[in-house]
């Protein structure tokens, strides 16, 4: 654990805009992307088995009804309830924010109305295996359907039984996804981008995965939109001397079990808290579940920030641009409103980046590595493309006709005012 008294540099020198992209993992992923863009389904089973140790057949490529009917029998009613009050909430926000993207404006005899249409198609990514997150597709596919996307698939990597994790399954049904296909990695991503006999293209690829698929996801982006870079989680909790030390040190240990890479961090005011911080934080994380897990990404990446007052704090916070800003002050409503970069601002005691990773109504697919300066998270507007429409008037034309005329004559393009001039011949 890392304890800084001065500006930590070394922190903010790898955030963007200084992130780059890795030309040893394309110089991987783009052989097997070209592989399956030509061969389709044959390439798929070939990288499947290569990478997965999973022989598959093309029928077997699809998951089929009845295996997702029996994974509603692996599973407790509980976790099915958890994901369709997580479904209900993110629905209910995302709803909400659809209902303000139309509105119309008159303008002197013109109507400019401003819509939405929903893209057609969409692939999301779901990690398998121990990084298996059911909750991510929820959080990817939801704003997806509110949106209206018409078809949507999901790609998983296989275990080596050819199962697929069931609680994935049944967040997929829930959800209502159309398809899940036996595939991960950057063939996967292929696959998705480009289309094989047994899976159709999309508009757009989403979901974390590992460094092969992130980069698999960069490769492809000029063929099929796709999401921002996932990375490692982040946190950054932002406190004073009214803070509860011991809820800090549980948040930022929740974040260490996401895994390695992971980035934990408290800047406060306190010198106080910052030890008191300190000394909790490592007899919490020799009593964690995952003690290994957690204990290696607060030693490389953990760190307190001791700074002289709350707005050197969010000056802080707004140059690292954490993907999770946990705000607990005296007045956290205040300090949060003056935090301009950061994924999801969480505020007070009572809202733990634990809570807003599940069910709070906030999707937890979040911008990492500084990109949160200038992208938010996942929601309904990734899925949508905004449609202006104008219907005007034979007075509410005349009323700019003069100034068409002037500004098509200064561009050299006359047949535009006389388009306009015909219409009143």
């Amino acid at each position: 654990m890392r304890v800084y008294r001065e500006p930590p540099t070394d922190l903010l020198d790898n955030r963007w805009p200084n992130a780059s992209a890795d030309g040893d993992l394309l110089d991987v992923v783009n052989p097997i992307l070209e592989s399956v863009k030509t061969e389709g389904d044959s390439a798929l089973i070939r990288f499947t088995e290569r990478f997965d140790g999973v022989s598959l057949t093309p029928g077997e490529l699809m998951v089929g009804v009845d295996e997702v009917e029996e994974a509603y029998s692996m599973v407790t009613e509980e976790q099915v309830a958890a994901l369709k009050e997580s479904k209900r909430r993110l629905e209910t926000v995302e709803s909400q924010r659809l209902k303000g993207l139309t509105f119309t404006v008159e303008l002197d005899g013109v109507n400019v109305r401003s819509t939405v249409k929903p893209l057609s198609s969409l692939g999301c990514y779901v990690p398998g295996g121990k990084a298996a997150y059911p909750s991510s597709l929820v959080m990817n596919v939801v704003p997806a359907k509110v949106a209206g996307v018409g078809r949507i698939v999901v790609c998983t990597p296989p275990g080596k039984d050819k199962s697929i994790n069931p609680l994935t399954l049944v967040a997929a049904d829930i959800c209502g996804v159309d398809r899940v296909y036996r595939l991960g990695g950057a063939q996967a991503v292929a696959a998705m981008a480009y289309g094989s006999e047994t899976v159709l293209r999309v508009d757009k690829i989403v979901g974390p995965g590992n460094k092969y698929v992130t980069a698999a996801k960069a490769a492809v982006s000029g063929a099929v939109a796709v999401d921002k870079p996932a990375g490692p989680s982040e946190v950054l909790v932002l406190a004073d001397d009214a803070a509860d030390p011991r809820l800090i040190a549980l948040d930022m240990i929740s974040q260490a079990e996401h895994g390695p890479g992971g980035l934990v961090g408290l800047v406060t005011t306190s010198p106080r808290l910052a030890e008191e911080a300190e000394r909790l934080l490592s007899e919490s994380a020799a009593k964690a579940p995952r003690r290994s897990v957690v204990e290696e990404v607060l030693g490389e990446g953990g760190f307190i920030y001791i700074v002289d007052s709350l707005e050197e704090a969010v000056e802080f916070a707004d140059a690292l641009a954490p993907e999770h800003l946990e705000v607990m002050t005296a007045d956290p409503q205040l300090v949060a409103e003056k935090v301009s970069s950061a994924g999801l601002i969480q505020v007070g005691p009572y809202t733990p980046v634990a809570s807003t990773d599940y069910c709070m109504g906030a999707n937890h697919v979040l911008p990492t590595g500084g990109y949160a300066k200038i992208s938010p998270g996942i929601t309904v507007m990734d899925y949508l493309k905004p449609v202006t429409v104008v219907e005007s008037t034979m007075e509410g034309l005349r009323n700019v006709r003069s100034h068409i005329k002037a500004l098509s004559d200064a561009e050299g393009l006359p047949s535009h005012g006389l388009a306009v001039e015909g219409r009143f011949s």
